[in-house]
């Protein structure tokens, strides 16, 4: 079995593609270092990660299939599914044979399997947009904390740098120890390493505890309905939304 692993960055990853592209493989799995498990079966091929066939590999997908591919193509990659690589792989290799028509293949397995993964990921981000809960901090940045199944944090930042234009925040995501930073002009991407208790300011309990008086206050008891609730808003979020502490 031959396993293509890279370091776990998108160029790392078109570098992967690049080279088993034009190489003529066909690995097994394309993964990240960090999720690889090694056994003696394996045939291991690491990636060194090249940003000039990364590029070409960019280029070529918007070129000769569509810019909805690579758009495909980095959402199923953002998904961290075990097998999205290898999917990715199968999917651009019909993409460059088909062109800009491979997504009209619905009942293809290749096209298939990644239109799962952006369904997926799309919905979270949805669902993030949602419910999301920022606190305000001592030095006045807003600061929210969120653990998703995907590495889903990376699409938030439009959003909300468009919606709080006036306002420094931060949208940690905890699991993976990185997140967006808005500093009230550009949004961008770094590492978060936190070594201290988060100090709140002065007025963030007393807003906490109004929102959880709201919540409380357009409660129908009579139709409390769990089953329906955690359908809306899954268990797995409840531990960062102020609400339900």
């Amino acid at each position: 079995m031959l396993y293509y692993i890279y370091d776990g960055s998108f160029d790392g990853f078109l570098t992967a593609i690049y080279d088993a592209y034009y190489e003529k493989d066909d690995p097994e799995q394309i993964i990240p270092a960090n999720h690889f498990i090694d056994n003696f079966l394996i045939t291991k091929h690491y990636i060194q990660t090249d940003e000039e066939k990364s590029r070409r590999v960019y280029e070529a997908i918007i070129k000769k299939i569509s810019k909805n591919t690579l758009s495909n193509v980095m959402y199923a990659y953002l998904s961290e599914h075990e097998n999205a690589g290898i999917y990715i792989l199968e999917y651009l290799r019909f993409g460059f044979k088909v062109g800009s028509i491979v997504d009209s293949y619905l009942s293809d397995d290749r096209v298939h399997n990644i239109h799962k993964l952006v369904t997926k990921i799309t919905r979270e981000k949805h669902l993030l947009l949602g419910i999301l809960r920022f606190r305000l901090l001592q030095n006045n940045i807003y600061y929210a904390p969120i653990e998703p199944d995907c590495n889903t944090v990376c699409l938030l930042g439009a959003h909300f740098a468009a919606r709080m234009s006036d306002q420094k925040f931060v949208i940690h995501d905890v699991k993976r120890n990185y997140g967006v930073f808005y500093d009230s002009t550009k949004w961008f991407m770094s590492a978060i390493e936190i070594n201290k208790n988060i100090e709140f300011h002065e007025n963030e309990f007393f807003y906490q505890n109004l929102w959880k008086q709201y919540f409380e206050s357009i409660t129908i008891k009579d139709r409390i309905n769990p089953k329906l609730q955690s359908n809306f808003m899954p268990k797995r979020y409840w531990k960062h939304l102020v609400e339900m502490k």
